[in-house]
């Protein structure tokens, strides 16, 4: 077999402390009216703390049964197992969402594509909805495959609903370490984005990272919050303030949370949209289940929500605008001319 180039992509491994671990069960068994101050207090702290210093943290007590993440596990690897030609009933829209096949994502100062196959979808919705008749950027009615994988739709989009309530819970304890209401973020949320992505990432080659490849080269994610479920191939690696690239490994009954770039806008840079990337090396599939947790598309992103000041030059955004800027400038279906 070729040897890998062994100086592309080398990341440390280092003790689990680096990228903190954050239990959130006090948020996530109770119901919001019935949770203790000092228990959201405590939580907001540590996800304060990650947010600023790392970027990134892993989330215990999540709430989400390993049923019902496997159920969505099994029916993206099926999806993925499906010919080009099946998968292609679906292929992916300027509304970003379906099937994209790999070679369609080239993210910004990349040196080539990603090798990664993607899946977008988002919230439900029907033709009648007023964001969909009001031609919002983001907002178009999901692209099923349902004559060639039917059980995609049921099992995604449950594990879906369970992901965006960690979103909440996580967001309520954000907004009380700004010393503000645990709802303060809900009238942005109550029409979310909340954009899914199933990805399949195909094992790196000594050609590919000849090339310098990744599954998804480095980059910040665009929007709020990124939960992550990702299978135990390894693989995630982050650019740490104090470590530089460090892997960030699987943990057993934890889900990835990092902070992205409208929620660094949000928070007036006190948090941290950091740089992150992935490579494949497990010698076979790698599969993840992110979900963007962002607001409504026409959510004014201002840190002076929180009571913050805009930094200089910064003028407010609106979620969906911003999200849709950036993809047309990553992804190969928008007319970049």
């Amino acid at each position: 077999m070729e040897n890998k180039d062994q100086s592309f992509a080398t990341a440390k491994t280092i003790d689990e402390q680096a990228i903190p671990i954050i239990d959130i069960s006090g948020l996530t068994n109770s119901d919001s009216a019935t949770i203790k101050n000092d228990v959201r207090k405590s939580v907001a702290e540590s996800i304060h703390y990650a947010a600023k210093e790392v970027g990134f943290f892993y989330i215990r007590g999540h709430g989400i049964s390993q049923e019902l993440i496997n159920s969505a596990l099994e029916s993206t690897q099926s999806f993925f197992n499906l010919s080009d030609e099946q998968k292609s009933s679906v292929s992916v829209d300027q509304n970003q969402k379906g099937w994209m096949q790999p070679g369609m994502a080239n993210l910004e100062g990349s040196k080539t594509y990603d090798l990664k196959e993607v899946f977008f979808y988002g919230r439900e919705i029907g033709e009648d909805d007023s964001d969909l008749q009001s031609q919002l950027p983001m907002v178009s009615m999901n692209r099923w495959p349902d004559s060639v994988c039917p059980e995609l739709k049921a099992s995604v989009m449950a594990y879906h609903s369970a992901l965006s309530q960690v979103g909440e819970s996580v967001l309520s304890a954000i907004a009380v370490g700004f010393d503000a209401c645990p709802d303060l973020f809900k009238p942005y949320y109550d029409r979310p984005l909340a954009r899914g992505q199933l990805v399949y990432y195909p094992a790196s080659t000594a050609g590919d990272e000849h090339e310098q490849r990744y599954g998804v080269a480095p980059h910040t994610d665009f929007g709020v919050l990124t939960l992550l479920y990702q299978d135990n191939s390894g693989g995630l690696q982050i650019k740490s303030k104090r470590y530089g690239w460090i892997e960030a490994p699987p943990i057993a009954d934890t889900l990835v949370c990092n902070t992205g770039d409208l929620l660094q806008r949000w928070t007036a840079g006190l948090f941290s949209s950091t740089v992150h990337r992935v490579i494949n090396r497990s010698g076979g599939a790698r599969y993840s289940m992110p979900l963007f947790f962002d607001p409504n598309s026409d959510a004014l992103i201002d840190p002076n929500l929180l009571g913050l000041e805009r930094l200089d030059n910064q003028v407010p955004v609106l979620a969906g605008e911003h999200i849709a800027a950036r993809n047309r400038k990553n992804f190969s279906q928008y007319d970049k001319s």
